[in-house]
């Protein structure tokens, strides 16, 4: 499935079901990808959290149907998934700017917000150096913790693992256990957690077997892939965040590559990450698009 028309069709179903609960991995399926990689994307293509375009979504329907309907307001809260009509009105006044009970009045000021379509907006100007890798199975030894689900584009609790990480000795000890010393990885699966909500992010190094394995960590692989390597340039975690947004807008819809959804990878050279000049990677495994 081509890559904008996954995201539209994911788009399509929860306009189809803003009256109901979301079910996102239903929207999911539409794009053909998981919940988290749903939620990262769109956050990165559409410049908002996919909770927040549903709630302006229904707040607009919900002051389009209170002017020109004579629905009881606590009916419209219910149909647009309000406990109360109180909680109702408080979201409706933070949107609208006025109160359910002015949205009745002829010539109240009411906010619409659009239906979403998808479309390329080609930008000019930036730079993005990628490469295109075949690469082997890579062996590793990597601590994971569990991750709740945000469909923002930068997940706190990640930054403060790596602050921990850092403060532990852990990332010292894991550039140690390298062979080449040239690199320790982010890891993200996103695509393989079993538990919906969550996910799984783990701080790695290649190691080979005969490796000893630390107490807290586990042995695993990185899978031989076919990878799009992309350069960041910067501190971090601007200079990733920023990639990601080029990655998604710019890349993938208009490259000849898809993502598989697996996993994706954050490669971290030794140094200091908040220098201007730090060189991280950031790995996707890709298919040629059919």
């Amino acid at each position: 499935m081509d890559w904008l028309t996954g995201i539209q069709n994911a788009i399509n179903y929860i306009e189809d079901h803003l009256t109901e609960e979301i079910d996102f991995a239903a929207a999911a399926r539409e794009a053909a990808c998981s919940p988290f990689y749903l939620q990262r994307i769109f956050s990165l293509l559409c410049g908002m959290t996919m909770g927040d375009y549903i709630r302006s979504r229904r707040l607009s329907l919900a002051g389009d149907e209170l002017s020109t309907t004579g629905c009881r307001v606590g009916d419209i809260a219910a149909k647009y998934g309000y406990e109360s009509p109180e909680s109702f009105a408080r979201a409706f006044s933070r949107f609208h700017g006025i109160t359910p009970t002015e949205a009745r009045r002829d010539g109240s000021n009411l906010k619409y917000f659009f239906r979403l379509t998808v479309k390329i907006a080609l930008r000019g100007g930036a730079a993005m150096n990628y490469k295109i890798v075949e690469q082997d199975a890579i062996d590793i030894i990597e601590r994971p913790e569990v991750q709740k689900r945000d469909d923002a584009v930068s997940i706190p609790s990640i930054q403060e693992y790596w602050a921990r990480a850092h403060r532990s000795g852990m990332v010292r000890k894991l550039f140690d256990l390298s062979p080449d010393k040239s690199k320790i990885f982010g890891i993200c699966y996103g695509n393989l957690s079993t538990t919906p909500g969550f996910f799984e992010y783990a701080i790695a190094a290649a190691a080979d077997k005969s490796t000893p394995l630390p107490e807290g960590f586990r042995r695993s692989r990185l899978p031989a892939r076919t990878w799009a390597v992309f350069e960041c340039r910067g501190p971090i975690p601007d200079a990733m965040q920023e990639m990601w947004e080029m990655i998604v807008s710019e890349f993938f819809p208009t490259s000849g590559y898809q993502p598989t959804y697996e996993m994706d990878v954050e490669a971290y050279p030794p140094g200091d990450r908040s220098r201007a000049d730090y060189c991280s990677e950031i790995w996707v495994p890709v298919k040629k698009k059919i």
